[in-house]
């Protein structure tokens, strides 16, 4: 049985109740004789900060570098409003894409067909929706330098960031997109701001240009960020393979995430280059929700994104695509066994808690597993 090495870091708000069930499921696949996870737990964020007083640890930073794979929760809430800016809770986790390299963000938008009517759009629209948005996760304007505020004197300043993109960071997540895209209906919608942004220029015409080089068989269609953000809400399953760059991806995702019901449904993957010699690649998953600290300890999360993002993480990271399938399965199950947590309530006259969502999962997992 293969041993795994998992970091998990729960973070803040709602991390650690939606984490506490993905140890469950892992401890079960290890009784199971699937793989045995071997799994260390640090600090991230707001509790990171509490602790050392900055948002991730040096001791941390090196298991997550050592992991096979790192768990993250999420981060923030009011307690930390005023911390730092370069100490702030989400402070750790950009610096864990960027010292892991994590360059490509998979984000599936999948509507089970349980909860269509959980989604603010018609069932007609939404159900079997089946996309994955790919969001460049280590440039453009979030790392982009200068990044600053000026005082220019009476009373006045100026806010700059940066938004910068080199052509092999266009190429390897255009890569990532075109070859996910072979795996589904070979189609990638490549997404900018070319009308009116120099970056978006450039990445239109890298993007056409490894399209024709490298790639194609697959179909590949351009539109400009905000109508493809209207196209989402008008008729999203025209769309296979979203490809975009870091900004837009950070919100189109999220639009992404409301078609499915709930941003508790959305998981993520965050994954770095293939190591040509191991054959594998530093990776970190998490659900899409955020720390949502005004429900933070009450037991109402859904930890359905955190299971998703687990499931993730068994296929890209550990070569485990039959348990991902059996644990994706599991959760379309329990929802079509008609149990809800809060935010995907919809007509159910009753909901349960983050824990009996959980061993529900778990449940039809380990059924699925005999």
């Amino acid at each position: 049985m293969p041993t795994k090495k998992l970091f998990l870091l729960p973070g803040d708000g709602i991390g650690p109740e939606v984490m506490a069930e993905v140890e469950k499921i892992a401890a079960f696949l290890g009784e199971a004789g699937v793989a045995h996870f071997e799994m260390e737990k640090g600090l991230v964020g707001g509790s990171a900060y509490d602790a050392h007083g900055k948002a991730i640890s040096e001791g941390d930073m090196a298991l997550a570098k050592a992991a096979d794979a790192v768990l993250f929760g999420a981060v923030g809430g009011p307690k930390w409003d005023g911390v730092p800016y370069d100490v702030r809770p989400e402070a750790g986790l950009l610096r864990l894409r960027k010292d892991l390299e994590l360059f490509a963000n998979l984000r599936p938008a999948v509507c089970f067909p349980a909860i269509a009517d959980a989604s603010s759009l018609k069932r007609e629209i939404v159900e079997g929706l089946d996309i994955m948005i790919v969001r460049e996760l280590t440039g453009g304007v979030y790392f982009g330098e200068p990044k600053e505020i000026i005082d220019l004197g009476n009373g006045q300043k100026r806010g700059i960031d940066t938004q910068v993109y080199d052509t092999y960071e266009i190429e390897r997540i255009g890569r990532v997109a075109f070859d996910l895209a072979k795996q589904r209906s070979n189609k990638v919608t490549s997404s900018d701001k070319r009308n009116v942004m120099k970056s978006g220029v450039l990445w239109h015409e890298v993007m056409s240009a490894l399209h024709k080089r490298e790639y194609p068989e697959v179909t590949l269609e351009h539109q400009l960020a905000d109508a493809l953000g209207m196209q989402l809400v008008r008729w999203p399953k025209q769309f296979d393979v979203i490809v975009t760059d870091n900004l837009f991806g950070d919100m189109l995702s999220d639009v992404a995430a409301m078609l499915t019901g709930s941003l508790g449904m959305l998981p993520s993957a965050s994954l770095g280059d293939t190591d040509p010699k191991t054959g594998t690649r530093r990776a970190l998953y998490e659900p899409v929700h955020g720390s949502a600290p005004d429900i933070a300890g009450k037991g109402r999360a859904n930890p359905l994104a955190m299971i998703g993002s687990f499931a993730m993480a068994l296929r890209y990271s550990f070569g485990l695509a039959a348990a991902a399938e059996q644990l994706s399965r599991g959760m379309a199950d329990v929802l079509a066994s008609g149990l809800r947590t809060a935010d995907i309530r919809g007509d159910a006259t009753s909901v349960v808690s983050t824990s009996e969502m959980g061993e529900a999962v778990l449940q039809a997992l380990r059924k699925a597993t005999v």
